[in-house]
């Protein structure tokens, strides 16, 4: 079968978040894709499943190395590219997803035809976690942690724990102790970790973030588009930013070697939110898979 390699939330290749999008010519088995997507090792793998749409909709599967899962931002972007240049005749610019948490849509900025934006699902939040916990697992101290807002849970799909830290410095120091991580994610949330702060590295961008996923290894992922979904929505909700509508420019990737640029565009009106994540990819590679 026919497959891609695309860098998702780069500003150019080799940088953001690299994807592997597959696109069988035959019927594959769940245990076929997983073993596939451990071969390529990359955070998340993505099948289209048909050329052709299916409720107005292209069916897609997303694995990760260990597990499938029902969402994911960067797959998200980096498969509707593939669509749009690859399987779509008609060149259109507004992509729907049939993806385990439903359709999820995609289109291209205007004027572009490398920069996409996806709408995410309305964001679900978890208690609080106490600020002792999350440090013990980061290996950080308490006083890092910007205790004006809560640590919880965010989930527009998937759920990550949103950790303010108060410093750049704060940020660049977390290192997560592997044995902790596993405990909580046991018996506290099975979330990935996300840790942000309001100093950046360049100044014209708005939030430094990094991103420690549940998965072998605990690694850090380079861009997430989920967890900066997550982040959006935990930002309007306790009005962190003292905004109703938030536009911002996230700084990823950099501790991990894959500087990354990710958008947010969202807005909070009532209880209502409107949650849009953006970037650009590129293609890097293509092939067979045999």
């Amino acid at each position: 079968m026919e497959f891609y390699i695309v860098d998702v939330f780069a500003e150019q290749k080799y940088q953001g978040n690299p994807l592997a999008v597959l696109l069988p010519d035959r019927e594959l088995t769940t245990e076929e894709m997983q073993q596939i997507a451990k071969e390529i090792n990359f955070s998340e793998t993505t099948f289209i499943m048909s050329g052709k749409q299916r409720d107005g909709g292209y069916p897609v599967r997303i694995f990760t190395p260990d597990v499938e899962i029902p969402f994911a931002g960067h797959p998200s972007l980096g498969t509707a590219f593939v669509i749009h240049h690859r399987l779509d005749p008609d060149k259109s610019r507004h992509i729907l997803l049939n993806l385990g948490v439903g359709q999820i849509p995609v289109s291209f900025a205007e004027g572009s035809d490398n920069e996409l934006w996806m709408k995410q699902q309305q964001p679900i939040f978890g208690e609080a976690i106490a600020p002792s916990v999350i440090a013990e697992i980061l290996q950080i101290s308490v006083e890092d942690i910007q205790t004006a807002y809560p640590i919880h849970v965010s989930s527009t799909g998937l759920p990550s724990v949103i950790v303010p830290l108060k410093t750049l410095d704060a940020v660049r120091k977390c290192e997560v102790d592997p044995r902790k991580y596993k405990a909580f994610l046991e018996n506290i949330a099975d979330a990935n970790l996300l840790v942000f702060s309001e100093e950046t590295l360049h100044e014209q961008n708005d939030l430094h973030v990094r991103v420690f996923v549940n998965d072998t290894g605990y690694y850090e992922d380079p861009a997430t588009g989920s967890a900066n979904g997550n982040l959006a929505g935990y930002l309007l909700k306790h009005e962190c930013l003292q905004k109703s509508v938030i536009q911002l420019r996230i700084e990823q990737g950099y501790a991990a070697g894959r500087p990354s640029l990710l958008h947010i565009d969202a807005s909070k009106n009532g209880d209502a939110y409107d949650i849009n994540i953006g970037g650009r990819v590129f293609f890097v590679a293509k092939g067979e898979w045999l």
